[in-house]
Parts: structure tokens; sequence; C-alpha cells
């Protein structure tokens, strides 16, 4: 749980990390424009999987050699999940860290951020899973697009107080963002989480630190 300080995302928006350039109009809506659309996306695609099993075939992302890929996949799978336990969290860390980096962005930037990083997370479960045999079988969730979106809430809120839900332990946004960073790459080395497409959760955060990086770079230009 994030407590909300308005008076830190003014300060951002004026001189946080993230670039001028990727910062938009402010939104005053509790669910901004761009979370409440892909809340909905992802909401729709899930009772999708449930009504249309065909979904379930076409749209998850398949190793490449496993004779069911396809290119549209590396998009697709952000959009589907596993349980509702999966849809849930991945949900409310899309709201709780979202919206306020959103209101930064503006919802267009905000919406194109979110696609690259969840592209990105597929690219690199592609990578790890021919380097891993048939370990992967299929890839679903958003949580490639959370984890990028959770750095740029870090880079824009650095000092602002992230409570854990378990266990319940308050941190600033930035050691936040290095923790989760660090046992994902812990977890996916390891091992210890089966299942778990731990290193495309990495995936979205590298790619989101170089839109990021790339938006810098054209700002100052």
């Amino acid at each position: 749980m994030v407590r909300p300080a308005a008076a830190e995302v003014a300060a951002a928006a004026g001189a946080g990390s993230i670039p001028h350039s990727m910062q938009g109009r402010s939104y005053n809506s509790v669910i901004p424009n761009g979370v409440f659309v892909l809340l909905i996306a992802n909401g729709l695609m899930f009772a999708a999987q449930i009504q249309v099993p065909i979904v379930n075939v076409i749209l998850p992302l398949f190793p490449l050699d496993s004779g069911y890929f396809m290119p549209w996949q590396v998009a697709t799978y952000g959009f589907l999940h596993a349980s509702p336990t999966h849809i849930l969290f991945n949900m409310f860390g899309l709201w709780m860290f979202g919206s306020d980096v959103e209101r930064l962005m503006g919802t267009k930037r905000f919406l194109t951020y979110f696609m690259v990083c969840v592209v990105g997370a597929g690219i690199v479960q592609l990578i790890v899973g021919a380097m891993a045999g048939g370990d992967y079988p299929r890839t679903v969730g958003a949580s490639g697009g959370v984890f990028g979106i959770l750095l740029a809430y870090g880079l824009a809120f650095p000092n602002r107080t992230v409570m854990l839900l378990f266990p319940p332990i308050p941190m600033k946004a930035r050691t936040f963002v290095i923790v989760f960073g660090i046992f994902e790459l812990f977890m996916g080395v390891s091992g210890r989480q089966p299942g778990v497409a731990n290193f495309a959760h990495l995936g979205g955060m590298v790619f989101g630190y170089l839109l990021i990086r790339h938006w810098s770079k054209t700002r100052r230009r």
C-alpha cells in the first residue's frame, strides 16, 4: 500500500528523475484514463479466457520452437492471466503504481510505456525459454508491464514511503524497486519459483528504463 502525497507528485513533475518530456497533464480522477483502459482490457480478456477456450491457445506467449508461437503473442500474453489471484495482484499493482505514473507521463505516453515493457518482457522470456529448453510451456500475465511501471514509480517518487503487503515493512520507493529487482534476479537464477517468469519481470524493468533513457535523450536534443 502506498501513502499518497500530492506535494510529492507535484515535486516529481517539476524535478523528478523522470525527464520533463515524459510529464503530461495531471489527472484528478482516482483511476486515470490509461489505467482504466488497461484494467477493463485485462478484465475482458480474463473473461474471454473462461468463455472462449481458443483464446488460451492463440494468445499466450509460447516458446519459439513449440509450434504454437505467433508474433502477436509478445503483446497479447500481457492481457491474459492464469488465475483470479494472478489478475487481482497485477491489476492492484497497475492501479496503485500506474495512476501517479500516468499523471506524470500523460495517457498516450503511459500506454506506450506499458506496452514497450510488456513486449520487452516477452522478448526476454522467449530468449530465456530458448536457453532453458522446455521449462516454459507458455507465459501469461501483465507482470512485465507492471514491473516496468514499478521502476518508473521508483524513479519519479524515490522518497515516497511504500508498504509491503507481506510482510508489512515500510520502505522508500527507491529501495522497494531495488529489493524487488534483486529478489526477481535471485529467484530467476536459483529456479526457486517454477512457473514464474522472473526474468520476464526483470525484462519489463530493463526495457522500461531504456525507454525512459531514450525519451530523456530525445528531450535534450
